[in-house]
C-alpha cells in the first residue's frame, strides 16, 4: 500500500513547532525524534537522508496542489534557485534547517519545461542522493550550501523558491505573535541573501503554512527591495504562496505591517480567525 507522512503543527496557545507523525507503509512506523528540536539538527537529517536516499517526500503537498498558482509566476526561461538548508552555531551545536531535501519539486518543474534549476541543501548526504537520483536531468544542478551565505553572484537568478525552509526555522517558537530575536535574525540573514542573488526584477516565492498576519511582516521590510503579495491553495485547510517582486515598492499597508515587527512586543487583535487546530492537519499528507 501507499505510504504517508502526516505532519501537524499548532498556532495560538500551542507550540508553533512541528508535531510529526511519520509512517513508512509496509516498512512500519518511523521512529520519531524525542523532540521537535531534532528537526533543526544536522545529524538528524544526515542520518535520515542516508537511510532514505532521494525517495520523494513533500511538505504542503506536491506540485499538483499549487501548480496553477506557481506557474502563474514563472517563465520557461527563468533561472531558478530552490532554496535549501542553513546552519548556525547555538550552544556549541551545529544545526540546520530543512531545505530542498528530498522533495521532487525541482524534478517536477524540470518535467514541465523549466530546465535551469539549481537546488541547494546543507546536507551532503541529501545532495549526493539527489544528484545521483536525477543524474539523467542535465538541467538540474545540486549543491551543498548554507542559505545564509549563498555562493552565487549578485543577480544570478530570476526566481528563488522555497517550500517549508523558513517554516523549519520556527520549530522552537512557542508564540507566533512573539518571534524570538534569534529566529528573526536568522530569517533576515536568509532574506538578505535571497534579495542579493535575485535579478533586479526577480521574484522570491515562499510556500508555507504561515498565515499573512504572522509571516508577511517578516517579508515586508524595505531593505529587501521588493513588494509582497500572496495567494492561497488547498481545500479545507489553506496554505499560502507568497510572491515578493524585486524592484517594486511595498504598499503603504504592507510597509506599516513590516514596521510592526520592530515595535515592542504586544498581542495584536487577530486579522483573521486562526484555522481550527483540532480539526485539520497543519501540513498536508506527504506521499512517497
Amino acid at each position: 500500500g501507499s505510504s504517508s507522512w502526516f505532519v501537524r503543527a499548532h498556532v495560538g496557545g500551542g507550540a508553533l513547532g512541528l508535531a510529526v507523525v511519520e509512517y513508512m507503509g509496509e516498512a512500519g512506523r518511523r521512529t520519531l525524534p524525542e523532540s521537535n528540536r531534532r528537526y533543526r539538527e544536522r545529524s538528524f537529517w544526515e542520518a535520515r537522508y542516508r537511510d532514505e536516499g532521494a525517495a520523494p517526500a513533500e511538505w504542503f503537498g506536491g506540485l499538483d496542489s499549487f501548480r496553477e498558482q506557481l506557474e502563474a509566476e514563472l517563465n520557461p526561461t527563468d533561472r531558478i534557485l530552490v532554496l535549501g538548508s542553513l546552519a548556525y552555531e547555538h550552544n556549541l551545536t551545529r544545526r540546520l534547517f530543512a531545505g530542498c531535501g528530498n522533495s521532487a519539486l525541482s524534478y517536477n518543474l524540470y518535467q514541465l519545461g523549466y530546465t535551469d534549476i539549481t537546488s541547494i541543501d546543507y546536507s551532503a548526504a541529501c545532495i549526493t542522493s539527489m544528484r545521483d537520483y536525477y543524474a539523467h536531468c542535465p538541467g538540474l544542478q545540486w549543491a551543498v550550501m548554507d542559505a545564509q551565505a549563498l555562493a552565487f553572484r549578485d543577480g544570478s537568478f530570476d526566481v528563488v523558491l522555497e517550500k517549508g525552509t523558513l517554516d523549519s526555522m520556527m520549530v522552537e517558537e512557542t508564540d507566533p505573535w512573539h518571534v524570538s530575536q534569534e529566529a528573526r535574525t536568522l530569517l533576515d540573514r536568509v532574506l538578505v541573501e535571497v534579495s542579493r542573488v535575485l535579478q533586479p526584477r526577480g521574484r522570491f516565492i515562499s510556500i508555507t503554512f504561515a498565515q499573512p498576519h504572522f509571516r508577511k511582516r517578516h517579508y515586508a521590510q524595505p531593505a529587501y527591495g521588493w513588494s509582497t503579495r500572496h495567494v492561497t491553495y488547498g481545500s479545507g485547510f489553506h496554505y499560502f504562496l507568497y510572491v515578493m517582486q524585486k524592484g517594486e515598492a511595498l504598499s503603504p499597508a504592507d510597509l506599516a505591517l513590516g514596521q510592526r515587527l520592530h515595535l515592542p512586543l504586544s498581542v495584536p487583535t487577530p486579522m483573521c480567525q486562526l484555522q481550527d487546530e483540532e480539526g485539520e492537519n497543519f501540513l498536508s499528507v506527504i506521499e512517497f
